[in-house]
């Protein structure tokens, strides 16, 4: 027998070239395996973004709910503190300029009517008070200057107290001392007042006031009210 012949089994693993459609087959699913895994990896990709982003947005809602609870919570403080002081309390308008700048005529103003139960007045506190000549509806609204034992008086157009200059006064010079040319000595439950607008006040000065005493003392200013909040 011929040494170059083949045996069956070594004709049957002879390899033969692949076809068109074999290789274009062989293209197509390495192109769908490519695609697959493409796809796979984008879908991770979103699914890790959406997991993020839930978490971001959850946090943010949580923050801005918190944050409107909070406005709510003082909206809701502020309102009831309101219209308890409207339902308990007095209020006063202001009629005329003697306390300009710091108040100006025709404003409105809530009047705390329990501090002065609880401590004195001080220098400086803005004042609602009667007088004895006062009819029940006459306000008057000024700033306390002296206090119960201080002797005041108005020099050079200054106001003076205990002899000592008051240093917390940036008013105008004043120009009609009144009662205060001379020394004025305050008891122990009466007040020296004045208004800001010291040259168009009527106050301690004038014998239609004089020294305002403890009872006559309505109660401190409090808070302006808004004109929108005025029903009457």
């Amino acid at each position: 027998m011929p040494q170059n012949s083949l045996s069956g089994n070594q004709k049957n693993k002879r390899s033969y070239p692949k076809t068109v459609e074999q290789i274009e087959l062989e293209q197509i699913k390495a192109w769908e395996d490519s695609e697959n895994e493409r796809l796979a990896e984008e879908k991770r990709r979103k699914e890790e973004y959406a997991a993020r982003h839930k978490g971001r947005t959850r946090a943010s809602v949580s923050r801005l709910v918190k944050a409107f609870l909070w406005l709510m919570a003082i909206l809701l403080t502020v309102l009831v503190a309101y219209f308890v002081a409207r339902a308990f309390g007095k209020e006063v308008k202001i009629s005329d300029s003697s306390m300009e700048p710091a108040i100006s005529s025709g404003d409105t103003y809530l009047i705390n009517s329990l501090i002065y139960h609880i401590s004195a007045p001080k220098r400086g506190d803005i004042i609602v008070f009667r007088t004895e000549s006062d009819n029940g509806s006459c306000l008057h609204v000024k700033r306390v200057i002296g206090l119960p034992g201080e002797t005041i008086q108005i020099e050079d157009g200054q106001v003076k107290i205990n002899g000592q200059t008051y240093v917390g006064d940036d008013c105008p010079t004043i120009l009609n001392a009144g009662l205060a040319a001379d020394p004025v000595t305050l008891t122990d439950n009466e007040y020296f007042v004045l208004g800001d607008n010291r040259n168009g006040s009527e106050d301690s000065r004038s014998a239609s006031i004089g020294n305002v005493t403890e009872d006559e003392i309505t109660g401190k200013i409090w808070l302006r009210v808004p004109s929108a909040l005025i029903f009457h």
